[in-house]
């Protein structure tokens, strides 16, 4: 709603929420809603009311608390913004963050928000989670696992597979011609020629090696603690990071407020601001919506380009 409020100072294009009308206008009585039935209503909406395709909660939202009832509205806005996007009649998804413990108390079965709209646009192939910020691109090889898992993880098919769908989403969706990609090591100085562990020479090396054969412009592996410098940031697109904390500790350093999470290898856009759900300050006002406002101008950008 406060990007809604920005939207002329931030030069946003026209959008719409899919949300119970009430429960919005008990968080901001002040903005103007309009419920549409269409989609294509909110174009001559949105320089006056926010559009909301309304989505009834089965009870009244309290600020700050789960609400496992009102859960399948949460799975049911998803399901329905996916199926607009996929109809053509919206031209990108941006999600708000999804408190998942509360959905799998009602039987969501994903790993999260990313692997539920794969499914939902019926792709087998694992979508990937980038992180953008500034001047700064950032992919984890791995994401929500444990730290100790990670060396199984990170395997010679995974680091080709996860890169070949980076190297053709830079160029479908940000136009960049011959994406420059950056792999970050597992183990500290890339494992100093097997003096620190032998992943970086047994594992990612070769698989750079076959990449580089397939004329991708991807470089590496690189001491992760020197990768992330103002210099060393010139010399690539995108970085692939190991892990999750690896890739997205650089980012969220950089541009805390401001960082977008991008889904790459969907058939759908899809974007999401890079925080949670935050509820110890629900409904006090002072949440900075940069974020998502950012998550909106991202995801146009990514809609324009695949137009091209």
């Amino acid at each position: 709603m406060a990007a809604w409020q920005m939207r002329h100072g931030k030069n946003l294009p026209a959008f719409f929420a899919i949300d119970d009308p009430v429960r919005l206008h008990s968080i901001r009585p002040d903005i103007p809603i309009q419920e549409i039935k269409d989609p294509s209503e909110a174009l001559e909406i949105f320089n006056k009311a926010l559009p909301v395709l309304p989505l009834y909660l089965k009870e009244p939202a309290i600020m700050g608390t789960l609400n496992p009832k009102n859960g399948m509205a949460v799975i049911e806005s998803i399901e329905r913004a996916v199926e607009l996007c996929m109809k053509g009649k919206a031209s990108a998804l941006v999600t708000n963050p999804i408190h998942k413990a509360a959905l799998y108390d009602i039987g969501f079965n994903h790993p999260g928000h990313t692997e539920f709209v794969a499914h939902l646009c019926g792709q087998n192939q694992t979508p990937i989670m980038m992180l953008a910020a500034k001047d700064l691109r950032v992919v984890p090889l791995s994401v929500h696992i444990p730290l100790s898992d990670v060396p199984a993880a990170v395997t010679e098919e995974l680091i080709i597979e996860k890169a070949r769908i980076v190297n053709e989403s830079m160029k479908r969706d940000f136009q960049i011609k011959t994406p420059r990609i950056a792999v970050a090591g597992l183990n500290p100085h890339a494992g100093e020629n097997g003096k620190i562990g032998f992943e970086d020479q047994e594992v990612i090396k070769p698989a750079l090696e076959k990449l580089k054969a397939e004329g991708l412009s991807i470089t590496g592996p690189y001491p992760a603690d020197t990768m992330f410098h103002e210099e060393a940031r010139k010399q690539y697109d995108v970085a692939l990071g190991m892990y999750h904390d690896q890739a997205l500790i650089p980012l969220k350093t950089l541009d805390f407020h401001g960082g977008v999470n991008i889904t790459l290898g969907l058939s759908v856009v899809r974007t999401s601001p890079d925080h949670g759900t935050a509820l110890d300050i629900a409904g006090q006002g002072i949440a900075n919506p940069q974020s998502f406002i950012n998550a909106i101008l991202m995801a146009e950008e990514i809609s324009r380009n695949r137009a091209i």
